[in-house]
Parts: structure tokens; sequence; C-alpha cells
């Protein structure tokens, strides 16, 4: 009679092949999000200016900030742009992905986008009460939300990542 190995539930040969796959693919870098949100990063540079004071955020706020765009995206007429999500420990890597192959078509384009975003951020209650609303910029935001860095990537050949000190 042939040697037949104990019946086990069908998850467990699941569970089992799952562990396998994400050990032998599990990134051994810091960025875990590389190679799965966006290519490995081809550019970087670091924002380093403190023009808003203010307290800290906390995940929470973070996450709000990202639903707001994303809300905001969703309600309008046209497909979105640009996917944005945040990431890591407490929420504190923002990544935006160009879902066309237009609007993140180079990291000019991403910037532009950026740039609109800044003007929407101006005309807000918080910009006009710091007397900011012509300098600051989408980064002093993020920046005072505390986001370790924000990734800009056209979703297939090129990621640049921003970091705020």
């Amino acid at each position: 009679m042939p040697h037949r190995l104990p019946r086990l539930p069908l998850a467990c040969p699941l569970v089992a092949v799952a562990v396998l796959a994400l050990g032998l693919s599990a990134p051994t870098r810091a960025d875990s999000q590389e190679g799965y949100y966006y290519p490995p990063v081809t550019s970087e540079e670091e924002f380093d200016r403190e023009m808003i004071d203010g307290p800290a955020a906390d995940p929470l706020t973070r996450e709000t900030f990202v639903t707001m765009i994303t809300t905001a995206q969703l309600e309008a007429p046209a497909n979105p742009r640009f996917a944005i999500f945040a990431k890591g420990e407490g929420s504190r890597r923002l990544i935006m992905v160009g879902l066309d192959d237009g609007a993140f078509k180079t990291l000019f384009r991403a910037r532009a986008i950026l740039a609109q975003m800044t003007y929407s951020l101006r005309n807000s209650p918080f910009f006009k009460d710091q007397g900011i609303e012509a300098t600051a910029t989408l980064f002093d935001v993020l920046q005072l939300m505390d986001f370790e860095s924000l990734t800009l990537t056209d979703g297939e050949t090129w990621s640049h990542r921003v970091y705020f000190k």
C-alpha cells in the first residue's frame, strides 16, 4: 500500500505556498513599495525649508488628506489623472502614480500637476491666515503634515523621490 500524507485542510497548502512565494519575492530593501507600486527610483531631491510652523500631523491627518484628494478626483467629470496614497509606518510615504500616458509622462508634467495642486491649496483659509498664499507650495504642506517622502512616477519607466527634512 502506498504511503499517504495526512489530509490537511485546503487552506494550509495555500498558506504555505503564499508564505513561500512572499519569502522568495519580498524585497530586501527598506522601500517595499518600489517594484510593487512603481519602478525603481531614478532621481531624488531634498526639500528643506520651514515656511509653515505648526504641530506635526498624525497618520489620520495624512490619510484624510489623501482621501480628500482622491474623493475630489473621483467626483470630477474626468477620469483621475493620478492615484495618490500613503504607505509605510504612520502613512508617512506619499505616492503619486500617473494613470494615463500623458499626465505623468515626464517629471516636468508631474511637477506641473503639483503646481496645480499648490494653487488649489493657496485659496485655503490656512494659507491666507499664515500670510503665505503667494509663496508656499504643496511641498510646504506635505512637510508640515510630517510626510517623510513623496514618490512621483509614471508607473512605467521612471520614479522620482522627494525627501522632506
